[in-house]
């Protein structure tokens, strides 16, 4: 149900902020009752200052908590174990020319992140004249922020890149059960043919199992404080080899997204429509950050942008301005590599390449670390990339080579170009610098006389060109295994107002069989349930408008219980309770609504065929390094009417209501899914456990009932206590700008003495929005504040 808070009246209040700021001009800047700053600057250098002074304002510890992940400092906040992760940082960062760098992600990039970064220090710099005011996590760790640089803007220390991991796992698994078994097990697709995709291994298999990412996984884990890490799904672990696997895993598996745009010719109003929900981990504060940008261009288009990007990013990710819409979702590219090089018995610090012994080259930095003395650093570096592991038992050293230290990969900054485009041309022209990650782009452009209404997709990304192998497993450095340059992303996949009149992406895949440079582009991708049921919903035969887009955000049908529940038709069961839940199943519609029984059971029951699937088919040896099967092998095992069939069936319904019975009781007509025992979300500060209770109150969120789970277009993934989803939303009409709905959970602010901390929590747990309003007439009639700074 559609929950739009905009029934009350609310004074506006006007002041002016702090004087003697990097200004040029007065801005003005209007916050509506939901959060959202509404930026009026003059000239650009101001209006990105201003947005790094309100992101600072609203999430100065989630900036100082990256500012430190991006430099290799946590260890000085938070002691020695967190030395490691230093390193790894430290290892990754971006070295080359800064202003290179910055001017890829918009012609005047170098003028518009330092602006941004000179806001955020000025906030900074206001604030600590009364410390007492910072929020309060500053106060338990006894710290202060400190001042950003473009070094931290551009950081890839939280860029989705883990194909590393995988490559890893493929190369040991491929030495314990062989390559044919993997492509058994694994569902590598699109595939032209049995031997593909290429898994020969031409290293030593036997030295894979050692501890050969640890540098890499130690600083893409989340942060812990004092035992509690920084996301929900993490709160009971401990950092063991498992616990880690699992973190990993998870990201995985749930980081994803769902987008759709229609032409007119299927919308209720005639123009095109977007919709968009990424999926990431939900967390306080959560990860985007609403922002309205409104200024004049330099000798160009002019800022006219509202929508949502990361507060640590200048610009907007996800959005419209005037002439268009655009969202995104993970296209998966492979961007990275693992090399195993010989190295010289004499001297470690030269490896093997095309014949002769090449030296690496070698830095020393120095990390701060609380409680403890400075720690010295070695790192060294081969031309493919930092050496993560040396082996020097057997005389090797590891390497990753990873596309996203080259020139450009700052994850979603080359948004700026696109927050410009002004049609489908400069959309994708646009897109063409936005090389991490690896995205589905679409736009949904509206119509102006006598320019035609335009939907487009865009798959973008870092694509190395690998002519003789398939990067999916690690390889030897001695010059044999080489990338090719990059794909141009214009030769990624597209289309342009496709014949069905839609373009839907799901992390699914999109690539098709006979494309070109095969090894360029991913090999695994999210099952198309998802994607399916948005494709069967926008067939349906009705032009869609917002409320049929805001429940189509909302659907919680599993299109895999629409496949296998079926199979229990004609069976029955010796047991009462089993054969009590099979009658809830039979008469169920497959949506996992939170009032459901059958959807308690049917989950329960998928995962315990799931598990039954995994332990029938995997190896022993094997499990430690695949963890789980995709949906598509697990379903497909159980479609095929072997004798054995329905007597595994009937034991996993067996074990489920046993499972359920256990945590919810014996009265089945009390198992509604959506429950504090089973599907819910509570999200917990990451300092909860270094508070007083009165304080965990105040910062901590829920429970609060959900639906869905992984495979949901309402995705909320598999836990009982929902990790993933979407936090963020939007939803465009073309016709109207101001028809705009969105939603960013639990609420704008990160600091839990302002009262938009988790003010967006209760409507986004009912898949409910706010109005995003954009002509200013609009927004003034929703105004909390309005404030003015001034130079």
């Amino acid at each position: 149900m559609l929950r739009l808070l905009i029934c009350f009246l609310l004074v506006t209040v006007t002041a002016y902020a702090q004087r003697n700021l990097k200004l040029q001009q007065p801005v003005e800047i209007i916050k509506d009752r939901w959060g959202v700053n509404h930026i009026y600057a003059k000239n650009e250098h101001d209006l990105f200052f201003a947005q790094g002074y309100c992101a600072a304002q609203d999430r100065l510890f989630q900036l100082e908590i990256w500012r430190r992940q991006a430099t290799g400092t946590v260890a000085e906040l938070l002691g020695p174990q967190e030395v490691k992760r230093d390193i790894g940082t430290r290892l990754f960062r971006f070295r080359g020319n800064m202003e290179q760098e910055l001017k890829h992600y918009h012609p005047r990039g170098p003028q518009i992140v330092r602006a941004f970064v000179d806001g955020i220090n000025a906030y900074i710099t206001q604030i600590l004249k009364t410390p007492e005011k910072l929020p309060f996590e500053f106060r338990v760790l006894n710290t202060k922020p400190d001042y950003w640089t473009p070094e931290v803007v551009i950081s890839r220390h939280q860029g989705l890149a883990y194909n590393v991991r995988d490559e890893l796992n493929y190369g040991r698994l491929v030495k314990l059960i062989g390559a044919d078994k993997l492509r058994e097990l694994q569902w590598f697709h699109p595939v032209s043919k049995p031997s593909e995709p290429d898994l020969t291994l031409h290293v030593n298999g036997d030295e894979l199992f050692q501890p050969i990412l640890e540098l890499y996984e130690a600083f893409r884990l989340p942060l812990k404080f004092g035992g509690r890490p920084t996301k929900a799904d993490e709160d009971e672990a401990r950092r063991t080899d498992k616990a880690i696997d699992e973190w990993f895993d998870t990201e995985k598996q749930y980081v994803g997204s769902n987008n759709w745009v229609i032409s007119g010719d299927k919308s209720a109003s005639g123009y095109p429509m977007l919709a968009n929900d990424p999926h990431r981990a939900q967390s306080t504060p959560s990860l985007r950050y609403w922002v309205h940008l409104n200024g004049p261009g330099v000798d160009g288009p002019g800022w006219n942008v509202v929508g949502a990007g990361e507060p640590t990013l200048p610009g907007v990710s996800i959005g419209h301005n005037n002439y268009g819409a655009w969202g995104l979702t993970i296209f998966e590219t492979d961007n990275e590599d693992l090399y195993v090089y010989e190295t010289n018995p004499v001297n470690p610090n030269q490896y093997r390449y095309k014949g002769r012994w090449v030296a690496m080259k070698t830095l020393t930095e120095t990390i701060p670390v609380k409680g403890g003395q400075p720690v010295k650093a070695t790192l060294k570096y081969t031309q493919h990339g930092p050496v993560v592991f040396e082996d020097k038992e057997h005389h090797k050293a590891y390497v990753i080579r990873a596309g996203w230290l080259d020139v450009g990969s700052a994850p979603y900054l080359a948004s700026l170009r696109m927050n410009q485009a002004r049609n489908w041309a400069e959309f994708r022209q646009a897109c063409l610098f936005s090389r991490l990650p690896g995205e589905n782009m679409i736009w949904a452009e509206r119509p102006t006389a006598p320019k035609a209404s335009i939907i487009g997709w865009q798959a973008v990304g870092l694509s190395p060109i690998r002519k003789n192998f398939s990067g999916l497993v690690p390889v030897p450095g001695d010059g044999r295994f080489e990338w090719g340059g990059y794909l141009p992303i214009n030769q990624l996949p597209n289309k342009v107002n496709p014949p069905e009149g839609y373009v839907v992406t799901a992390n699914n895949n999109l690539t098709p069989v006979n494309f070109p440079h095969r090894n360029a582009v991913g090999w695994t991708w999210s099952g198309p349930a998802r994607a399916h049921r948005i494709e069967e919903v926008l067939n349906d035969g009705k032009r869609k408008n917002l409320v049929d887009f805001m429940a189509l955000q909302a659907d919680y049908l599993s299109i895999p219980a629409r496949t296998l529940v079926p199979l229990l038709q004609n069976l029955s069961s010796p047991e009462n309770r089993t054969e009590q839940a099979l009658g809830y199943l039979r008469k169920w519609d497959y949506k996992l609504e939170p009032s459901s029984v059958a959807a308690s059971i049917y989950v329960a029951w998928e995962g315990q065929l799931k598990q039954a699937v995994y332990q029938k088919h995997v190896p022993k040896n094997a499990q430690r390094y695949l963890t789980s099967l995709p949906s598509k092998r697990v379903i497909d095992a159980l479609l095929v009417p072997t004798p054995n069939r329905d007597s595994l069936l009937l034991t996993c319904l067996d074990r489920a209501v046993a499972e359920l019975s256990d945590r919810l009781g014996n009265d089945m007509d009390d198992w509604s899914y959506g429950q504090r025992k089973n599907k819910h979300i509570t999200i917990t500060h990451p300092l909860s456990d270094q508070v007083d209770k009165a304080t965990q109150q105040k910062i901590n969120l829920g429970p609060a009932i959900r639906g869905g789970y992984g495979e949901t277009v309402n995705a909320t993934a598999n836990a009982l206590n929902q990790t993933h989803g979407a936090s963020f939303r939007i939803l465009v009409d073309t016709e109207d700008w101001d028809k705009t709905l969105g939603i960013n959970s639990p609420g704008q602010s990160g600091d839990p003495a302002s009262p938009h901390y988790g003010d967006l929590f209760p409507i986004w747990s009912e898949n409910g929005y706010f109005p995003v309003y954009f002509s200013k007439e609009k927004v003034k009639s929703v105004a909390e504040t309005t404030v003015t700074l001034t130079p």
